[in-house]
């Protein structure tokens, strides 16, 4: 199923080819709409469509400064142009853009139909060219890639004749020349360890990321894709890191069994300090255990100093755990205590207390590295008296050992992720009080909280479980439901009361979220 997004100042037209078109019987998914280019831009940088369709004659922005947008930041979307106006300077500016296919107005449903399955068929075809992991294999195998890749890896290690790099890379045909740099790892990994599939999105990846601007790309290790990011000024180096950062979760996710972790390593003025970056992006990759997830992690995203973080001292092995675990660990370390001392029988408070009390010391010794004080935050499970009431027997003991646990992870993880704390509450008090304005975008509350569209978008994903455009949509249902229920409004009122610039689109959204239509919502009242 391709997913396809439509954008058209007249609602009309919006509503003709998304009712008439059999999307489910086509092979299609309808995945939203908009009413002018500038509000699409926004919408289909959080959905990442497959296919865009957009009128021409547009206000704020039009759809060929729409298409060239998108062509920049998600290249592999499919553009096919609506227009009335059979004009040639028209389709030869579509051309150069790169659009996909051209229909004149008025047009029929079949032949927007036949339009998307043109489309479909071209990313088809290039699908499969992208995913020949035996292209990948004769590439690596080939000598002036290991010679590139060698180079490469060099630079990001530090060695070699670093004073000669520059002239080096000119004669492999690298552009190392820039102001800033900043480096990405992303370790691409498979649920199931299934390396068909792990190979299959590195070799995607592979494909692709020749063509991304100010990146230098190559594979460390077979799942490790290193990116070298440049910039003449700090705020474009770091938009284009985080567009990379996403576009690289967006490929590699394509399959559900397979995620990237993403790590951003600091900025730095000179080639012969790209090492720091990248040793910089290393550390943030071994701050967690995260297995099975998607996460873009910046070592600006990191309170402390990351050469001072989570220093241990020797014989610590409990605080080493408890740096990488996660919550799926913590029944396993819980059993092992019990298999210990269940292996010593008759002597359970002994076993039991000496256990806490060394967990206690390890967690205590972890809130120390980060930054932390132990008899500040929870002083209660220093106390004597908390070692005693907790060994009494087996059932409060697993308790007390389950909550120190999970204290103390979400006391870690609070010290990577919690920066954003104030971000994402002034970015949903500001949706609270302005969602009923058409104009609130993601670029609207992205400016709203100094941050850059890209990199919003982002840390909210990550921080709230949900995209910008889901949480949005969720409270502009939420308040619809509500004037429901406490008012007489008519149905186009309270759509365009709640942000909503189409009453039919509204209806569409509120049934797609709750099941049921705003009539038949209301009727259950």
């Amino acid at each position: 199923m391709y997913s396809v997004f439509l954008v058209d100042d007249e609602p009309i037209v919006l509503e003709g080819i998304r009712t008439k078109v059999d999307w489910e019987g086509a092979g299609f998914t309808f995945a939203g709409e908009a009413t002018d280019g500038e509000i699409a831009l926004s919408m289909i940088h959080e959905i990442k469509p497959d296919i865009l369709i957009t009128d021409i004659k547009m206000p704020f922005m039009d759809g060929l400064q729409l298409a060239a947008a998108i062509k920049k930041i998600q290249p592999w979307i499919k553009i096919i142009i609506l227009s009335g106006h059979d004009e040639f300077d028209y389709a030869k500016k579509a051309i150069s853009i790169g659009i996909d296919d051209y229909i004149l107005k008025p047009f029929t449903s079949e032949e927007i139909e036949s339009a998307l399955k043109k489309a479909a068929g071209a990313i088809d075809k290039e699908r499969k060219q992208l995913s020949d992991i035996s292209i990948l294999k004769e590439e690596l195998k080939s000598q002036e890639k290991l010679i590139r890749k060698e180079f490469l890896n060099n630079i990001v290690h530090g060695s070699g004749d670093m004073a000669s790099a520059m002239s080096k890379s000119q004669e492999l045909g690298i552009d190392l020349l820039s102001r800033y740099y900043k480096v990405i790892i992303s370790k691409i990994c498979s649920k199931t360890n299934n390396t068909d599939n792990e190979q299959h999105a590195c070799s995607l990846l592979n494909s692709y990321s020749s063509t991304w601007e100010q990146t230098v790309c190559y594979f460390h290790h077979t799942n490790w894709l290193i990116s070298i990011c440049k910039g003449n000024n700090q705020t474009d180096l770091e938009e284009n890191v985080f567009r990379i950062a996403e576009t690289i979760e967006h490929i590699v996710t394509q399959n559900d069994d397979v995620t990237v972790v993403t790590s951003i390593g600091k900025t730095v003025e000179h080639l012969a300090s790209i090492c720091e970056s990248y040793e910089d992006a290393k550390k943030i990759i071994g701050i967690q255990n995260l297995a099975n997830q998607n996460r873009i992690i910046s070592t600006d995203d990191i309170q402390m100093n990351s050469t001072e973080f989570l220093e241990l001292k020797e014989n610590a092995p409990m605080v080493e755990r408890l740096k990488y675990a996660g919550k799926n660990d913590i029944s396993a370390i819980i059993n092992e205590s019990m298999e210990l001392i269940n292996s010593n029988p008759g002597q359970f408070q002994f076993f039991a207390s000496y256990l806490l009390a060394d967990l206690i010391f390890a967690v205590s010794k972890l809130f120390e590295n980060l930054g932390g004080n132990i008899k500040e935050v929870k002083p209660e499970i220093l106390q004597r008296s908390f070692i005693d009431t907790a060994v009494q027997n087996e059932k409060q003991f697993r308790k007390e050992l389950e909550s120190v646990l999970n204290f103390a992870l979400e006391y870690r993880d609070s010290k990577i992720t919690g920066k954003y704390g104030d971000v994402i509450l002034k970015a949903k008090k500001y949706i609270d009080e302005n969602y009923a304005d058409q104009n609130t975008t993601l670029t609207t509350v992205a400016e709203a909280v100094c941050l850059s569209p890209n990199h919003f978008s982002t840390i909210f994903s990550q921080e709230c479980k949900i995209t910008f455009i889901e949480y949005l949509t969720n409270v502009r249902i939420e308040n619809a439901k509500r004037l429901m229920t406490e008012t007489d409004m008519k149905g186009y009122d309270i759509a365009y009361e709640c942000g909503f610039s189409d009453p039919h689109y509204f209806s569409y959204i509120f049934k797609k979220n709750t099941g049921v239509s705003p009539r038949e919502f209301k009727g259950s009242l």
